[in-house]
């Protein structure tokens, strides 16, 4: 049966053939093939969070960006201090010549400015400037979407082996991915990425908060540029956004969840002792939400936290603490996990932080009629045990394009891969 919809897909594939569908102006795009990833695990300060961050921005750094944060360490002693420390470093490293180093320590003292800091805006800006250069990569193409747009780059080998789309978590920035990204397209493959409702330019300049209907954005991603097998990757809180927009897009073939991640609400009480955790979750059943609201603004000053919650209402648009709560509660998988029917690789690093463990495993077992499961374990013997591999992403990267390599032949079985420390 030929459907309106078929007819003018068919109809606007056969005018991008003979050219008459105007192209998307990509930017111009040559990135260095030679950029290595840093391998290796550091305790640098000791609040944990922290410290992933900070070895969050060595994996592409590497050792003397290692070595100035390691000497840098003793004066970070508060956010304000964070904050200043790594900025003052950015230009020390611009004045140095280093591009590159001086847009990730940007990007690591701007991460921790609110959306009130008058700083954050400029060094956002400056950031995403000095990674372009560094990358040789141009501004990025806007594809529209509810009252403003979506920005979308795309890393096109001449004969790519497939397509990946990709895209980041809760407040990430895709040019934060371009190491990966690069690699990704090294690799012969060609690669869309681009950032959705309450990430980068959709949140900072569009102002389009973030939404669980996810299948949306990478709707309108897939829709502008006609692409159908894709292998969808999120990164991050991106591991149950592309679970969730998979089971509503039968255009994804593929999707990877780098790491996943079930329940967003979990994660987020995850970092109060279990006490807390349980009266939250009282009082967000009862709806005493001006209780909740009351005991934040009571609660002894806990720097990461607070701003933590700030970053929080920003991202999804809302007004009070216990309104992002609410929010975070609709970041769940269990519910669409039965309608997902694709390939589906499953990553975890052992010692995530943020994530419990078993989500990955719940997350499996929820997949009842997906094509096919995979579930991957990093350990601390492979320095992969953090959030979405921090430590070793050489390592991720090369599971996830061997087993998109392998997935045709996967046929209808549930594999399961499992590797622990």
């Amino acid at each position: 049966m030929i459907t309106r919809r078929s007819l003018l897909l068919g109809a606007c594939g056969l005018m991008a053939a003979r050219g008459l569908v105007p192209r998307i102006a990509w930017p111009q795009v040559n990135p260095s093939a030679s950029e290595p990833f840093h391998v290796g695990t550091y305790d640098v300060v000791p609040d944990r969070s922290l410290n992933f961050q900070i070895n969050r921005w060595v994996s592409h750094g590497g050792e003397p960006l290692l070595r100035e944060i390691q000497a840098m360490a003793p004066r970070l002693v508060s956010l304000d201090a964070w904050r200043n420390e790594f900025l003052a470093a950015a230009e020390r490293a611009m004045a140095a010549g280093r591009t590159r180093d001086a847009a990730i320590l940007l990007r690591s003292a701007e991460f921790f400015m609110t959306s009130t800091d008058p700083r954050k805006r400029p060094a956002r800006e400056r950031f995403l400037t000095l990674m372009r250069r560094a990358y040789g990569v141009g501004q990025p193409a806007r594809v529209p979407f509810a009252s403003g747009y979506l920005p979308v780059y795309r890393f096109a080998p001449s004969a790519p082996r497939g397509t990946v789309v990709m895209f980041g978590g809760f407040d990430s920035y895709i040019e934060e991915f371009f190491p990966i990204l690069v690699t990704m397209w090294n690799r012969g493959f060609d690669v869309v990425a681009f950032e959705g409702p309450g990430q980068g330019g959709a949140l900072e300049d569009s102002g389009i908060p973030m939404t669980p209907e996810w299948h949306r954005p990478v709707g309108a991603i897939l829709d502008r540029l006609s692409l159908s097998d894709v292998t969808l990757v999120g990164i991050s809180l991106g591991g149950c956004l592309a679970i969730r927009a998979a089971a509503y897009e039968p255009r994804v073939t593929r999707v990877v969840a780098f790491d996943a991640l079930t329940d967003l609400l979990e994660c987020m009480l995850g970092q109060f002792p279990p006490a807390s955790q349980r009266i939250v979750r009282t009082l967000l059943a009862v709806r005493a939400d001006r209780v909740i609201d009351a005991l934040q603004a009571r609660a002894a000053r806990e720097p990461i936290r607070d701003w933590g919650v700030a970053q929080g209402m920003h991202v999804f648009g809302v007004p009070s603490p216990s309104a992002l709560l609410r929010a975070a509660a609709a970041y769940r998988t269990q519910e669409v996990s039965r309608l997902v029917q694709q390939d589906v690789l499953l990553m975890a690093g052992a010692e995530d932080h943020y994530v419990p463990t078993h989500q990955i495993y719940d997350q499996a077992a929820w997949l009842s009629k997906a094509r096919s499961v995979m579930t991957r374990m990093f350990s601390r013997a492979e320095q992969a045990q953090s959030h979405c591999q921090v430590g070793n992403l050489p390592l991720a990267i090369r599971t996830i394009t061997a087993w998109m390599d392998q997935v045709p032949c996967a046929g209808n079985a549930r594999g399961v891969i499992k590797h622990h420390d």
